[in-house]
């Protein structure tokens, strides 16, 4: 279990670690490594997705790791209040980068091992906190540099808890 703190609330998410290996590890990792505090949700589209993990105030880039393999062929689709991992048009891109999908946007599941058919990995879901999210996708927006939907008042996650399972 992952909690991001926001300045709009908590968000409390589950990972597919079953389902998605590698894709929930490579979040996981970053999430211990306290990557995502002080970064921000850099693009919303209400009816679409709200999009972190890889841009500071100011629109600055952060650093990532190396990118991963897309595991999008796992059979969980793009539904309201799963987590998928952002990337480039090139289909195994995708590094430190999530969305959350604020519609069933099954546009992104996957359909085929090809360059348009890949999709877009979903690793997680929001198990507390969909308020929060919905409180994001209402958020004025406006455009930053080459950016478009980026929030006019910033949207930051300012702490992340990972909880370990304790196994008895």
């Amino acid at each position: 279990m992952i909690t991001f703190t926001t300045n709009f609330g908590d968000i409390k998410i589950q990972l597919f670690a079953d389902k998605a290996p590698e894709t929930a590890a490579n979040f996981l990792q970053y999430a211990r490594e306290g990557f995502y505090n002080n970064t921000i949700f850099h693009r919303v589209i209400d009816g679409f997705m709200i999009q972190g993990g890889g841009m500071e105030s100011g629109m600055q880039e952060k650093p990532t790791k190396a990118p991963i393999k897309n595991e999008a062929n796992n059979g969980i689709s793009n539904k309201v209040g799963t987590l998928a991992m952002a990337r480039t048009m090139d289909p195994h891109s995708a590094s430190s980068q999530f969305f959350i999908n604020v519609a069933n946007n099954t546009f992104l599941d996957f359909r085929a091992e090809s360059m348009d058919g890949w999709g877009y990995c979903v690793f997680g879901e929001v198990v507390e906190g969909m308020d929060v999210v919905e409180k994001i996708k209402n958020v004025k927006t406006g455009n930053h540099g080459m950016h478009q939907d980026v929030p006019v008042e910033e949207v930051i996650i300012t702490e992340t808890k990972v909880e370990e399972k304790v196994e008895e």
